[in-house]
């Protein structure tokens, strides 16, 4: 059977949308194409077929022109099922459903909280905005086949009836830190951070805490980051903590691995804002992943990952010293930071994978597509 696979926001290799969900179709035996915007002209890559669309860096645009490509572009392929991953493609999504269509929408994050933290939106009109995508995004859901949700706290803001949670937990073996974890204290002092990174996500703080360890610790902070807002970065670099910090820009799949593989400790000093009080981090398990110890703000949620798995320590976000010392505890006590990121990387093992999460997947397509 064909599913089509569909995003305006993502790139061709996201690992949640290519890496995870259309390679795992793809080796179950489906024809699986995913329609993207990229400059490139990507045809079949590990299984998976990829056509492009001109991509916008104008939000307006993609809104829009985007948006109205990627219609156009699923309408042209006869699929049995389409699976869209983006917010601003509910109204492709309702068009197809209208026309008979089998349609899913994957949820990455709880979109009306994340609404209330978008710097772009006028303080003045988020919790509008946010009150108004949550019931457009019920409406729609009411005319599809089913929903996708990437964590429990999602899925809880749709009818259980259609809706699986997915969550978005790490490929075991890809990569395999085996090897590495026996010569974690051989490494430098490096802590990291990957992905997104925002003021609300602990910018600041992160840099300021690093900055605080002993001098004779040499610590450093490694971001393999993309900045938001525009000047976020420029910013940055105007601080005396600038300094500790080595900043590699945005990184692909292997040479995130690389960075993961010399650092000592993994950082996810997210802000207590709703978007991230009930969120799961792709960056928190990569680094479990990694064999890393993390530090995490201590959230309900994430107490009971990294509390009860006793693969970190728990801080509060707001607190730069906390996190200073924190990191200084972690470095001065390198065994038991070792044994914590074993203990991180077992609960990956065990628990937090792509492959129990790829099973349910498949088995919420073959519900729907028998």
């Amino acid at each position: 059977m064909k599913v089509v696979h569909l995003t305006s926001v993502h790139p061709p290799f996201d690992t949640r949308i290519f890496h995870k969900e259309a390679k795992t179709l793809h080796q179950a035996g489906y024809r699986v194409v995913l329609i993207v915007p990229d400059v490139c002209d990507i045809q079949v890559i590990d299984g998976v077929h990829i056509k492009t669309i001109k991509p916008s860096d104008n939000r307006f645009l993609r809104f829009t022109c985007t948006m109205w490509q990627i219609y156009k572009a699923a309408r042209r392929e006869a699929a049995e099922l389409y699976h869209f991953h983006d917010p601003e493609l509910l109204l492709v999504g309702w068009l197809l459903g209208l026309q008979g269509k089998k349609v899913i929408y994957d949820v990455h994050e709880d979109v009306p909280k994340d609404i209330l933290a978008k710097h772009w939106v006028p303080k003045w009109m988020r919790k509008w905005i946010a009150k108004l995508v949550g019931s457009l995004e019920l409406l729609v859901v009411h005319c599809l086949a089913g929903v996708v949700a990437a964590t429990p706290a999602i899925a809880r803001r749709f009818p259980a009836s259609k809706t699986v949670v997915v969550q978005n937990f790490p490929i075991p073996d890809e990569p395999s830190w085996k090897n590495e974890i026996s010569v974690y204290k051989n490494r430098s002092n490096k802590m990291v951070y990957v992905g997104a990174l925002t003021p609300n996500r602990g910018a600041y703080q992160m840099i300021e805490a690093v900055s605080r360890t002993p001098p004779d610790f040499q610590a450093q902070l490694v971001l393999a980051a993309r900045f938001a807002p525009a000047g976020l970065l420029d910013e940055l670099r105007l601080l005396d903590a600038w300094k500790t910090v080595s900043f590699l820009g945005w990184l692909s799949r292997e040479q995130v691995r690389k960075v993961l593989r010399k650092a000592k400790v993994g950082l996810v000093i997210f802000h207590p804002d709703p978007n991230h009080i009930e969120a799961q981090p792709n960056k928190l398990f990569e680094y479990m992943s990694a064999g890393l110890p993390v530090i995490a703000s201590d959230f309900p949620l994430w107490r009971e990952i990294v509390g009860n798995e006793e693969c970190g320590l728990l801080v509060d976000p707001l607190d730069t010293q906390a996190i200073a010392e924190a990191i200084q505890w972690l470095l001065e006590h390198t065994e038991d930071a070792e044994e914590m990121g074993k203990r991180g990387r077992r609960a990956v093992e065990t628990r937090y994978n792509w492959e129990l999460e790829a099973h349910k997947l498949l088995k919420f397509y073959e519900g729907l597509l028998l």
